[in-house]
């Protein structure tokens, strides 16, 4: 039940200030017998009782009042407010008559006229905490949330156990994400109230917002305690549940609110997450479009359905859906930043840069490029010529290596100074790049002298009109010192051909799950191919591995000595080969010039790798590209790896 329901039926019944009579005294005693028989649902009983009052009351108000009370409840709209209005005409300064008209006004989704009757009920009494309550509810429905925040305060300030007010003032701050005061003000409703469902509920949506999951699913379980039909609580359960990684739960929580309200669009579309999450494709895309059914209108929606379309190689039907997401709502950053990936992933760069801008947009909900706060303005493709220019790192470290060789190109227009800020694995490797003229830290920022521009590096392509044909590929741009190769080369052993391999990624990758391998030794039909070294590069996650490999798997382990990339790169200048997932290591070595094959997953694939190529436009002649063939099944991919392994081996002694 809704908070205005709450109130639709109030009646109240106020008093008369004259010394009664024997008529006002039987006229009382009926009303009061009316209100008997209303509590227990007797209507037509109590409706004669008031009439029965109207006869003997020398002023009739409460009664007409009570008269238009009934007639509300029994559907009777006009009659109930035609009874309320003769109610004022007995006694103009009755305020609980307009307050019952602005309710059955409310109740009649007429607002505006609603908020008019609450007002003259408070000029008539102005500390009445129930109606200022309902004038809330109205200004909250109207869209006026200040005002809707005030009235409910100010209710409180007359009446701080008026539960209904506390309720809807954590309604409102709940959906302003005001998280922390909307958990204070459904705790009071609570305190008063504890076996209202739907304060559990608001409480569950606050709690989730502030992240503390398992406090929200408490809160949602005890709603449905309560009520075990709230279909609401199940689809929040949904939700929450998927942040705690309980994806197959999640999945039955949303199927059970939806057949609990199978027109709760929410329910379909945290249900289609849940599905998309667990790569049911097939299932996410059904359950998106029967959210759009319900709810054409819904961007989100949209732009997610054209993720999945994306998946299932409906890539036409995907751009359609992102973009009638951005026609939808503009200001949607995620739905550009996924139909500029859409583009880049078919090659179509000039389209793709210039939405894929978005990724640094704050609203984007996986945002990673955070705007560096210099004093000085980014650069938009103005001149360059004598100035000078500082980039700025963002998202991964492969991103960093990848398109650290715009430098140079830089230099060719004529900038004065380019200084390269980077994480600190990668300072002394990007030192090596042709044309940086300062490479520092995140942490070495605050000494830095002004410049004339700052730029992302993931922006330089839009602003050189790369496309597919003009991708900078001159290999290799990076190189390990030869100090520190001469150094790891003497923990390297002198027989090849020496193989690098990388099984994992960062674990808060968003695509961990599908990139990386359970573990090493999902890799063992490498080990069937005689005579090659493998060497493991694996540094934090799966290290252990390799430190501690199974009997059967020949591998040294070099990770854990590794202190940055430097040193992995002159570990890499010594082998021949380098087999890895898609992750930071792929980059370095293609920017190296080293053979490198690269294992991608099926889902989500980066956009870098393009359509169905086996080879890398950005690493020409020296990567090659092994593709996942299902959603979560590597081993027909790794026995083909392991197959070409034995080829290369071939080659490379002369058998072939």
């Amino acid at each position: 039940m809704g908070l205005f329901d709450r109130f639709r039926t109030t009646v109240t019944s106020g008093s008369d200030s004259a010394k009664p009579d024997t008529s006002e005294q039987d006229a009382t005693r009926l009303i009061d017998e009316g209100h008997a028989l209303e509590a227990q649902g007797n209507l037509d009983e109590a409706m004669q009782r008031y009439l029965e009052a109207l006869q003997l009351a020398p002023n009739p108000a409460r009664a007409h009042l009570n008269r238009g009370n009934i007639l509300l409840l029994q559907g009777d709209l006009q009659g109930a407010l035609d009874a309320f209005k003769t109610a004022i005409k007995h006694r103009p300064d009755y305020a609980g008559a307009y307050y019952n008209i602005g309710n059955a006004l409310q109740g009649n989704r007429q607002f505006d006229e609603a908020a008019v009757n609450y007002h003259r009920a408070l000029e008539i009494q102005p500390d009445y905490a129930e109606v200022h309550c309902s004038l809330g509810i109205a200004h909250k429905e109207l869209g006026q949330l200040d005002d809707a925040i005030a009235s409910f305060q100010h209710a409180l300030t007359i009446n701080p156990d008026l539960v209904e007010a506390h309720y809807s003032l954590g309604q409102i701050l709940q959906g302003l994400g005001s998280f922390d005061d909307a958990v204070t003000s459904c705790r009071h409703a609570l305190a008063v109230n504890p076996d209202w469902a739907e304060a559990h509920y608001i409480m569950g949506l606050a709690l989730q917002g502030l992240g503390l999951l398992d406090d929200a699913v408490a809160s949602y379980r005890r709603a449905l305690v309560i009520n075990p039909e709230y279909a609401e609580s199940y689809c929040g359960l949904c939700f929450a549940q998927q942040g705690l990684g309980l994806i197959d739960i999640a999945v039955t929580s949303g199927q059970r609110a939806i057949e609990i309200k199978p027109d709760l669009f929410e329910a379909h579309y945290n249900l289609a997450i849940a599905l998309q999450k667990l790569g049911r494709f097939d299932d996410a895309e059904a359950s998106y479009r029967q959210s759009l059914e319900i709810k054409p209108d819904f961007a989100e929606a949209q732009t997610n359905l054209g993720i999945v379309l994306k998946e299932l190689g409906k890539f036409n039907a995907a751009e359609t859906a992102h973009r009638r997401a951005i026609e939808l709502k503009p200001e949607l950053a995620n739905a550009h930043i996924n139909l500029g990936l859409l583009l880049l992933t078919q090659g179509r760069f000039a389209e793709g840069w210039l939405e894929h801008e978005a990724r640094y947009d704050p609203s984007y909900s996986e945002r990673q490029s955070l705007a560096p706060e210099l004093g000085y303005p980014r650069w938009q493709g103005e001149s360059l010529s004598g100035k000078s220019l500082l980039i700025w790192p963002e998202q991964g470290l492969g991103d960093e290596i990848q398109f650290s060789r715009y430098i140079p190109l830089l230099k060719s227009r004529g900038v004065s100074r380019v200084t390269l800020v980077c994480k600190q694995p990668l300072k002394s490797l990007l030192g090596t790049l042709e044309g940086v003229d300062a490479v520092v830290t995140l942490k070495e920022t605050g000494s830095l002298p002004l410049h004339d521009y700052w730029a992302f590096p993931m922006s330089l392509p839009r602003f050189f009109d790369t496309t597919v044909e003009t991708i900078p590929a001159v290999l290799p741009y990076l190189a390990a010192s030869s100090e520190q190769v001469e150094r790891w080369r003497r923990r390297l052993p002198a027989q090849k051909p020496k193989v690098g391999l990388v099984w994992k990624g960062n674990a808060s990758h968003t695509n961990d799950a599908n990139r990386s391998l359970s573990g090493l030794s999902m890799l063992a039909p490498l080990w069937s191919v005689p005579g090659v070294i493998f060497i493991s590069l694996q540094k934090g996650q799966g290290e252990e591995d390799a430190a501690m490999p199974l009997p059967g798997q020949p591998i040294l382990h070099l990770g854990s000595d590794i202190t940055d990339f430097a040193d992995t790169a002159a570990i890499v200048a010594e082998l021949d080969l380098v087999i890895c997932i898609d992750t930071a290591i792929a980059h370095l070595a293609g920017a190296m010039n080293k053979p490198c094959w690269v294992l991608l997953p099926a889902i989500n694939t980066d956009w870098r790798w393009l359509q169905n190529r086996s080879d890398s436009l950005w690493y020409p002649g020296v990567m090659r590209l092994f593709r996942q063939t299902a959603g979560s099944d590597w081993v027909s991919t790794i026995n083909d790896v392991a197959d070409n392994l034995q080829l290369w081996v071939d080659e490379r002694s002369g058998k072939m």
